[in-house]
């Protein structure tokens, strides 16, 4: 009985071909149908073909915060300013309402802790949130 040294060509295995291996799993977005994770953090990307530019979204709150405007691009700390929230107006109604008419009743108009904090970017003027309290 004579034995062949060589062994059999590449791609054949006792005479039956070799199936090419099997392809990776699909990834996540592929899985959940191109629809990822989302959260207030989760960076957004723009719609345009060109380079793309990531921003996050930052919470914003009482104080001005240090971030990258996304109108803009520039390192900034955002400008505030205070306006009478909802808190404010509904305590002034209560107020009106228990008899206080002859200016006591805008006192709440005049307190921090009733007040929304509006956040802008110093450099563009660009709108950037705003610190709700007493939801």
């Amino acid at each position: 009985m004579e034995k062949n040294s060589n062994p059999p060509p590449y791609g054949w295995n006792n005479g039956h071909t070799l199936q090419p291996p099997p392809a990776a799993p699909p990834s996540y977005s592929q899985a959940v149908g191109g629809v990822g994770p989302s959260s207030p953090y989760t960076p957004q990307y723009p719609p345009s073909a060109g380079p793309a530019i990531v921003t996050t979204v930052v919470p914003v709150g009482p104080h001005p915060t240090h971030m990258i405007c996304p109108s803009c691009h520039a390192e900034i700390n955002t400008a505030t300013t205070t306006k009478p929230g909802a808190i404010a107006y509904i305590s002034s109604i209560i107020l009106c309402g228990i008899g206080c008419f002859l200016g006591c009743c805008l006192i709440p108009c005049c307190i921090n802790s009733c007040m929304d904090i509006h956040h802008k970017c110093p450099n563009c003027n660009a709108y950037l949130g705003c610190y709700r309290r007493h939801r």
